[in-house]
C-alpha cells in the first residue's frame, strides 16, 4: 500500500552516544523522504559528535572513535540536513520520545532555526506498542514477514520502519482500537493527520515529556513537586520555578518551549492588569477640605454660659 501523502513525509533515523537527550550526541543520521508522488529521496550521513563514544554504545550500533574522527561535526552538517528535511513532516520509530528532541537538542545548539510548528508526527513505534506491543525487529518480522537482518544500522532500520508502516496501514485497515475510556475508534488509516492523532496520545509539549497537554489543551508539568499542575498556576505561585528549569539539566527544546510559555504569561498577565480597573486612592487628612460654618455672633447668654463652667 503507497502512503498518500499531502506533502513529503520524512522517515529518519539517530545513532548517538547515549540516550541522554540534554549530553549526547548523532553519531549518524539517515533520513528517507517519500514524495506525494512516491519518489523517494535518501540522506545518510555519519557525524563527529565532538566527544568519545561509550564502548557500549559502538558495540549496539558498530561506530566506532576512528570511524569518525575526521567527520564534520553536526554544526556543520545541521544547514544542509534542515535544508533536506525542507517543510516534510516526520516520522520514525520512537522518534516522539528520542529521535525528534535529539534533533532539536543539535539543531538549537547549532544555532540553526528548525521549527516543529504545523508539521505532523508518526511514530511508527506507538502504532505498534499500541497495537502488538514488539520491537522493530520482531515488527518488521510480524507485519512483513521477513528477517532484518542488518538491525542497528541507521539506514536499514529506517527502509524496516517505512515498509513497516505500509504493512501496518494494510493490517490495520478497518480494524477497531478501544481506547482506555471505551471509546472506539478506527485509527491506523492512510492519513498523516490521523495517524499523527493516533501516534501522540500523551500529547507531550516539548517531546521529552516535561510538559504535557491536558484534554482541555492546557500545558501541565509532567515531572517532580508540580506533576500534573499547570504551568501557569505554577509561575503564579513559584516563579522561581522557570529559572530553576532554564538553569538546570534540561533539554535545550524543553527550555525553549518554557521560554515562549513564560513571555506568553508574562504578556496576559501584563494586559489583564492594563485592564483592570484602578482603585481610587482614598483622600488623606491633610488633603482633605473642611467645610467651615461661618462664626455665630457672641451673645450675652454664651457668656453666662462660660461663666457658669469656669466659674468666674
Amino acid at each position: 500500500m503507497e502512503l498518500k501523502l499531502i506533502r513529503p513525509l520524512a522517515f529518519f533515523d539517530l545513532e548517538t552516544t547515549g540516550v541522554n537527550i540534554a549530553a549526547d550526541k548523532i553519531v549518524e543520521i539517515a533520513i528517507l523522504k517519500v514524495m506525494p508522488n512516491g519518489e523517494e529521496q535518501v540522506y545518510q550521513k555519519r557525524v563527529n559528535p565532538g566527544m568519545p563514544i561509550p564502548l557500549a554504545s559502538s558495540m549496539f550500533h558498530g561506530i566506532y572513535d576512528d570511524d569518525v574522527k575526521d567527520l564534520p561535526i553536526f554544526k556543520e552538517l545541521a544547514p544542509e540536513i534542515a535544508a533536506f528535511i525542507g517543510d516534510a513532516d516526520l516520522a520514525g520509530y520512537n522518534s516522539n520520545k528520542f529521535d525528534i528532541p535529539m534533533l532539536m537538542e543539535e539543531f538549537l545548539a547549532a544555532g540553526v532555526d528548525f521549527s516543529l510548528e504545523g508539521r505532523s508526527f508518526v511514530d511508527v513505534q506507538n502504532i505498534f506498542h499500541q497495537m502488538e506491543q514488539r520491537t522493530l525487529k520482531a515488527a518488521y518480522r510480524f507485519y512483513c514477514n521477513e528477517n532484518l537482518d542488518n538491525a542497528h544500522t541507521a539506514e536499514a532500520d529506517v527502509r524496516a520502519t517505512y515498509e513497516v508502516l505500509k504493512a501496518q496501514l494494510s493490517k490495520y485497515e478497518n480494524v477497531a482500537f478501544e481506547s482506555k475510556h471505551g471509546d472506539v475508534s478506527y485509527p491506523v488509516v492512510n492519513d498523516v493527520t490521523a495517524l499523527h492523532n493516533f501516534t501522540n496520545l500523551s500529547k507531550p509539549v516539548d517531546f521529552a515529556g516535561r510538559l504535557v497537554y491536558d484534554e482541555d489543551g492546557n500545558v501541565l508539568i509532567n515531572f517532580g513537586k508540580h506533576k500534573g499542575k499547570k504551568v501557569t498556576e505554577v509561575f503564579d505561585i513559584e516563579p522561581s520555578y522557570y529559572a530553576w528549569m532554564q538553569n538546570g539539566d534540561f533539554p535545550l527544546y524543553t527550555k525553549k518551549v518554557l521560554e515562549n510559555l513564560w513571555n506568553k504569561y508574562k504578556e496576559e498577565r501584563k494586559a489583564q492588569k492594563a485592564t483592570a480597573p484602578q482603585a481610587v486612592p482614598a483622600t488623606s487628612k491633610a488633603n482633605t477640605t473642611v467645610k467651615k460654618e461661618p462664626a455665630k455672633p457672641i451673645t450675652t447668654d454664651m457668656l453666662a454660659d462660660l461663666k457658669g463652667k469656669f466659674g468666674k
